[in-house]
């Protein structure tokens, strides 16, 4: 699961993906369990739900080069692409409104555009968290 964003600038709107996946780790009990793997340029953290290992990651990238985080991490843990869940901001959605899609165009959003192009792929599943226009 990676939360995109832009890491030098978290807490703003378009990094609201780190925030849904620190929102996550505290959930899964592993907020503590965050560490820096300088292979993939990311911070991680393993966790448990439901049977399932995760791997949460929030590339320490800007935006537009999430892609490069996301692709090492990928080769790294063995990951396909069909196995990637990204966390993103859609300006698109009304504030709150969260909607979950699978493949398809980035639809302009930077971060999806450089993980497909990074993975060769858009067979991810995309978790789009509603910012709003200004």
């Amino acid at each position: 699961v990676a939360g995109l964003g832009n890491y030098m600038l978290r807490g703003t709107r378009h990094s609201v993906g780190m925030a849904v996946l620190d929102r996550l780790a505290r959930q899964l009990a592993v907020a503590e369990g965050w560490r820096v793997d300088r292979r993939c340029c990311a911070d991680v953290a393993v966790a448990a739900a439901r049977g399932l290992e995760l791997l949460l990651l929030k590339p320490r990238r800007f935006m537009n080069l999430n892609g490069l985080s996301v692709a090492s991490a990928a080769k790294i843990y063995n990951l396909r692409p069909e196995d990637i869940y990204l966390v993103h901001d859609d300006l698109d959605k009304a504030l709150g409104k969260v909607t979950i899609k699978l493949g398809g165009s980035a639809r302009g959003h930077n971060g999806v555009r450089s993980c497909i192009s990074a993975l060769y792929s858009n067979e991810m599943t995309r978790l789009r968290v509603g910012i709003g226009r200004p």
